[in-house]
């Protein structure tokens, strides 16, 4: 990963039929997402609502939206931002303490050769420092938890001067079990283990493991 430019928007965009935010949706609405991450944390705020599995690209979902299959949808802000959609078509933006976003969401990842000096120190004067270190330590909390896109974990790390806080969040995809941290540390990697360690203990990672074997993946 030879740089990280500048974080653009981490968060979740909601977008629903009517401009309805999600505290108002009438129980038993139908949510449109296709992230074990996302629809675990919308019913751990909302266990009367329903989730159902979404796919498509951005267009095809609105589509769907505006044609009655769902009451919302749930897309990242990046993506909407970087289509031109965002103010058009977005209800509210979920915070990222409401639904801890996924790993390296908003941030892009330039990769090239790593034994090229030459092309890497070029890419760095790109890189924004504050995106890098955060992003290192979401991945090395993604990394210690054996995780990926298709099980239910969220990380998220920000940066105040030289301290960086990162939230570790795994959960069982009908959001009947949650483990969630938050530390403060000095380096990315060790904050991003820490996170892995402490949640781990508590029974996550025999989570992940459960998930995985449950959806053959």
């Amino acid at each position: 990963m030879g740089c990280t430019p500048k974080r653009v928007d981490e968060r979740d965009a909601f977008i629903s039929t009517g401009n309805v935010i999600f505290a108002d949706l009438p129980s038993g609405a139908i949510v449109g997402t296709s992230s074990l991450r996302r629809s675990a944390q919308l019913l751990l705020l909302r266990s009367d609502i329903e989730i159902k599995w979404i796919r498509g690209n951005v267009d095809t979902r609105l589509q769907k939206l505006k044609d009655g299959e769902y009451d919302a949808i749930i897309l990242a802000a990046a993506g909407l931002k970087r289509l031109g959609w965002s103010d058009e078509v977005v209800t509210e933006y979920l915070s990222t303490e409401d639904c801890v976003p996924a790993v390296g969401q908003g941030a892009l990842a330039i990769e090239c050769r790593e034994d090229d000096a030459e092309l890497l120190a070029e890419l760095r004067k790109l890189s924004d420092e504050d995106t890098w270190n955060a992003v290192h330590a979401e991945r090395a909390f993604l990394a210690a938890m054996d995780g990926g896109c298709q099980v239910p974990i969220a990380g998220y790390a920000t940066i105040n001067g030289d301290e960086i806080t990162i939230t570790g969040l795994v959960a069982a995809p009908d959001a009947s079990i949650v483990y969630k941290e938050v530390i403060t540390g000095k380096d990315a990697e060790a904050a991003g283990k820490e996170v892995a360690r402490l949640i781990t203990e508590q029974g996550a990672y025999d989570l992940i493991q459960k998930v995985k074997a449950d959806l053959n993946v």
